[in-house]
């Protein structure tokens, strides 16, 4: 079966469950409730229009009823009228409370469409698909950890429907032809997904700390932007600290201590191929920097040139390989054709983000280490390794691989 039939069979297949409607895939009509609560507070806040709108009703009923020139079969039947109908509806959205909907005003928010589809070209590594797949895949792990919401509603035709808690299975299963939200009352988030068509969807997960479910989400995960092998994944180390000589094991304790003591972090380690800078890193960031929340990016030279940390990340690691390569002396010709070098000296620039401050002071700042390798430090722009930029270095001296 080749890939059209296959689309053929799921087009069809989706067809098959609109033309069924959102009773035939097992939602349920929602109707707002009476609450003695409701009516109490408006009976003690809105007192004047809930006695109002109280005898405009029971005088429609009292019309109907009392009509002379009808029996009364026919009065009792007026009572079902398309006119009736609508003063009470009128009048039972009065006096029930609305549906609960999503505070669009919640301080945090994570979006994403779905599916994320990648476009490659021979010009640029694929940054935003990248960057949006891993949004994706944080968003649905923080679904994972909320577990089943307590409330599901969906908004569509003008008409409100529920769906049964018990026959819920994933989100991605669940059927969405307009828009539907979801609830979790502790703690206090909203999920609201549009269908955009096409097998499209838009997720918005609304909370006012959504943070803390962040960090869990991404936790031990790593992003790779490099050309085609670009991937979203999770941290891998062949070799631990403990394999590296004595004098490097040192050097990362005295590492771990400046992650632990610094919002900001600039390190340099160089050496001759072969001493183990790169495999260090891997289980630096393995051993250290995951079990500190960190989300770890391994960048390339082309992705560093046009990398924004995400703002939704609390702590963000950088792994540059070759970094000397990446910033090199402006003073060289070759420097002089692109602006990398100015991209890294603005990213490792931590106090020219205090410099202006907002009417709340200075805000807290994300937490980012960047650990850079390279074969010399010769190379490297001058300004690159002035105080305040890079704040370790070391020389590998030992053959380790």
């Amino acid at each position: 079966m080749n890939s059209e039939q296959v689309w053929s069979q799921d087009n069809s297949r989706q067809n098959n469950r609109q033309s069924k409607g959102l009773l035939g895939v097992g939602w349920r009509p929602l109707s707002r409730q009476f609450d003695v609560d409701f009516v109490l507070h408006l009976l003690q806040n809105d007192t004047s229009e809930l006695l109002q709108k109280t005898l405009d009703f029971t005088s429609d009923v009292a019309d109907a009823l009392g009509r002379n020139h009808y029996n009364i079969f026919a009065n009792v039947l007026s009572l079902f009228s398309e006119n009736m109908r609508y003063e009470w509806d009128e009048f039972w959205e009065y006096i029930t409370p609305d549906s609960p909907t999503p505070n669009h005003c919640q301080r945090e928010t994570i979006f994403v469409n779905t599916p994320v589809t990648q476009t490659v070209t021979r010009e640029s590594i694929p940054i935003e698909y990248v960057l949006n797949r891993l949004q994706e895949v944080t968003l649905f792990k923080v679904l994972d950890i909320l577990g089943s919401p307590d409330l599901i509603t969906q908004d569509y035709m003008d008409r409100r429907f529920y769906y049964p808690l018990e026959k819920f299975a994933s989100w991605q299963r669940l059927d969405v032809f307009g828009t539907v939200y979801a609830y979790w009352s502790n703690p206090e988030i909203w999920l609201q997904i549009n269908n955009q068509g096409q097998g499209r969807r838009c997720y918005s997960l609304m909370a006012d700390e959504i943070r803390p479910l962040v960090n869990k989400a991404t936790y031990n995960v790593a992003v790779m932007l490099s050309g085609y092998q670009s991937r979203v994944g999770q941290v891998h180390s062949q070799f631990q600290i403990r394999d590296f000589p004595s004098d490097i094991q040192q050097f990362t304790d005295t590492v771990q201590q400046s992650i632990l003591d610094q919002n900001q972090l600039a390190i340099v380690v160089h050496g001759e191929p072969g001493t183990g800078k790169t495999v260090w890193t891997q289980a630096l960031a393995k051993e250290v920097l995951v079990p500190l929340g960190y989300t770890i990016f391994i960048l390339d030279h082309d992705a560093v040139e046009n990398f924004v940390p995400p703002s939704y990340l609390e702590r963000v690691a950088l792994i540059i390989n070759e970094a000397d390569n990446l910033a090199k002396d402006r003073a060289s010709e070759v420097a002089q054709w692109n602006n990398k070098t100015e991209h890294i000296l603005s990213l490792l620039d931590g106090t020219l983000y205090q410099s202006v401050i907002d009417d709340t002071g200075i805000k807290a700042q994300q937490k980012l280490v960047v650990l850079m390798t390279c074969n010399t430090t010769e190379r490297f722009d001058p300004a690159m390794l002035r105080k305040g930029r890079v704040d370790l270095t070391y020389e590998f001296m030992h053959r380790f691989v």
